[in-house]
């Protein structure tokens, strides 16, 4: 076990996520609503945990050895989030959610499903995770110790930010703090949309 190995994967590996994406915007709405948070955030840690061991194990050059697959995920992932960007635009528009409305919000088998789909289907994921993890992994010997960090690094992050979102409960008992979120995931969505669609 390198300590320094482990502290620079949990610093990259936090760094990394640290940004407002649409996975992470979801992860907060799902905290706020106390909506199936433990499935969310789990599904988010571990699908992070199995990309980042890839990346160190080396699955970083099978992307790299099969160029049509970045179109493919950039592609497919800028559909996914101008569709879900734009049900969150619908959803401010309408204005009439409520933290107490939180009975009606989607099963866990459609959380967990949506959370796959904005991790899974997102080509940055993989160039964060698989390929700059697993490449900047290579430079330590102890390839393990950096794994590790980085993975505990996505497991705090995703769990203060679905647990901590409850702190904000009592704001967004408005409708109007509701339409400012669902405005701004929706933007969030959008713009990673945008930059996907630009880089292809």
């Amino acid at each position: 076990m390198s300590i320094e190995a482990f502290l620079a994967g949990f610093g990259l590996g936090f760094s990394l996520i640290l940004a407002i994406g649409a996975q992470n915007a979801f992860v907060l709405r799902q905290g706020i609503r106390r909506a199936h948070v433990l499935a969310v955030v789990l599904t988010c840690a571990v699908s992070d945990a199995v990309l980042i061991a890839a990346g160190v194990a080396g699955f970083g050059a099978l992307i790299a050895a099969v160029p049509w697959l970045e179109p493919v995920m950039r592609w497919g992932g800028a559909a996914f989030l101008l569709i879900y960007g734009a049900r969150a635009f619908l959803a401010a528009w309408r204005g009439d959610e409520t933290l107490q409305a939180s009975g009606t919000a989607q099963g866990r088998r459609a959380a967990v499903l949506t959370c796959l789909a904005l991790t899974w289907a997102n080509p940055h994921v993989y160039l964060d995770t698989v390929v700059l993890l697993g490449s900047v992994a290579a430079q330590y010997e102890a390839h393990s110790s950096f794994a590790l960090g980085a993975i505990l690094a996505s497991f705090v992050f995703f769990f203060a930010l679905g647990y901590g979102a409850r702190l904000l409960a009592p704001l967004f008992a408005r409708p109007g703090a509701w339409r400012v979120l669902d405005l701004g995931v929706g933007a969030v969505m959008w713009s990673v949309a945008a930059m996907l669609i630009r880089g292809v």
